[in-house]
């Protein structure tokens, strides 16, 4: 792997993990020393996190992580939604049957308790996410949908911390899936939506509770959000 790309999914991973938080100072010749890069590809990676809107230059060498606030999940929910609803009703369209078939048969028998069931859950989530961009067959709404994803991820750790959420999630992702498989595109797109509009609601939810109770790690906690997740 060159050393960019080395960097460059060293230091998305960790921001979209939370181990670099909101608010993070990246200065490149730290950042350097601590990956083993040179300077040169580690600029490269940073260009390329500024322009996913995870990092934003404060100066000539001094990098700042991004934050997340409750207008900047509002409006990736937004496109979200725009964005997943036309690739639901696309792939129902488009999609081997089979496939979405077996993906609902899965999210029908997920196990989401303990942290191996988890990662086996959000490994299942993204095989989900791969189907669709498969199906619908449009390298743009692919694209688009990869940029939204990069943000979203974020809020992994909030859900993480909603059982209740992440059982309702399974069984919307389960009908999704179904109406996919069925050719029913009104039908996976109507489930796509209930979906992400129960998905934003939970992470609002989450974050008014940390902040009611005076968590101080509920700004940190904002810059988690994700789709294999939350959503």
């Amino acid at each position: 792997m060159r050393a960019g790309e080395h960097a460059y999914r060293t230091l998305r991973n960790e921001i979209q993990s939370g181990a670099l938080p909101a608010g993070a100072v990246l200065v490149e010749v730290e950042q350097a020393a601590r990956l083993g890069v040179s300077r040169t590809p580690l600029r490269e990676a940073l260009g390329r996190l500024v322009a996913d809107g995870l990092v934003a230059q404060q100066s000539p060498r001094v990098t700042v992580v991004t934050d997340v606030d409750r207008d900047d999940i509002r409006a990736l929910f937004e496109i979200r939604r725009a964005l997943e609803e036309a690739a639901a009703r696309l792939a129902a369209a488009r999609a081997d049957g089979a496939v979405f078939a077996a993906l609902a048969d899965e999210f029908g028998e997920a196990h989401l308790a303990g942290g191996e069931a988890l990662d086996a859950y959000y490994r299942l989530i993204a095989r989900f996410d791969e189907a669709l961009d498969a199906a619908v067959e449009n390298d743009y709404l692919t694209a688009a949908l990869g940029n939204v994803r990069t943000h979203l991820v974020r809020v992994r750790r909030l859900a993480r911390d909603n059982p209740e959420r992440l059982e309702a999630s399974a069984a919307e992702h389960r009908l999704i899936a179904a109406a996919i498989a069925a050719g029913d595109a009104d039908l996976a797109a109507h489930a796509t939506h209930v979906h992400l509009h129960n998905a934003l609601a939970s992470i609002l939810r989450s974050l008014d509770a940390a902040e009611a109770a005076g968590d101080p790690a509920a700004r940190a906690d904002l810059a988690t959000l994700t789709h294999q997740g939350a959503a």
